[in-house]
């Protein structure tokens, strides 16, 4: 249903510990060999697009997805409003998918196929922290049959080592909800994912990433491979 990276969104827009003083502008495309998102399996090889614009802390970024390799898989656009000062930031994503309705502009509670998430975080530089909620929408239910407001905690932590970027992930949903499939507190994301620029011209690169990813709750594995194009 959705992906693996919230975060890259919000910061690929140049969003960083520091806001900035002018406009700017991204455009970029990443291709994965499966699309794994907080330990959930959401798609085959996929193409996803992200376009954002980015001023003084403040960003909008849109973010897609839509299968190569199997076309039936689903199709995915979200748009991210986010802010960001010091290590501090806060967002509200409107995730939406091309089921079980099709209409985009349909926002009927009972019917949309739209998500909306709000998250809070805070980077400390050697680890960050992001807690997200769905606020409305298409939201999975709890136990009792009712609204979840599922929820998605996440730490992460950058580090080096030998000259290729590094990342190491814990997530756990903290409640029952059928949207993440859990029935319970449950750790749903164990990741540890590489980037490395390989150069193609003294002015052109490619970044290209590999990620060992596990679901402690289904008791399943991936590895993930994707580069990024960005002109």
């Amino acid at each position: 249903m959705k992906k693996i990276v919230l975060m890259a969104m919000m910061f690929a827009t140049g969003i960083g510990a520091t806001a900035q003083d002018e406009v700017e502008t991204t455009v970029a495309a990443d291709v994965v060999n499966q699309y794994i998102w907080r330990g959930q399996e959401c798609g085959e090889a996929s193409l996803q697009p992200t376009l954002g614009i980015a001023y003084k802390g403040l960003s909008l970024t849109a973010w897609g997805s839509v299968g190569i390799s199997e076309p039936a898989d689903t199709k995915e656009f979200d748009l991210t409003l986010a802010y960001s000062t010091g290590g501090f930031n806060i967002g509200i994503t409107d995730y939406w998918f091309n089921s079980p309705e099709e209409r985009y502009f349909l926002y009927d509670a009972n019917k949309t196929s739209h998500i909306f998430e709000a998250n809070i975080g805070y980077d400390f530089g050697a680890a960050s922290i992001q807690w997200f909620t769905n606020f409305a929408g298409n939201d999975g239910v709890n136990k009792d049959g009712k609204r979840a407001y599922s929820s998605y905690l996440e730490l992460s932590a950058p580090f080096k080592l030998a000259s290729v970027d590094w990342s190491a992930t814990v997530g756990a949903v903290p409640y029952a909800t059928d949207f993440y499939g859990v029935d319970g507190f449950a750790v749903t994301n164990l990741a540890l994912k590489a980037t490395k620029d390989i150069k193609v011209t003294d002015s052109f690169s490619i970044p290209v990433f590999a990620q060992v990813a596990a679901n402690p709750s289904t008791q399943k594995a991936y590895l993930v491979f994707g580069f990024t194009l960005q002109p």
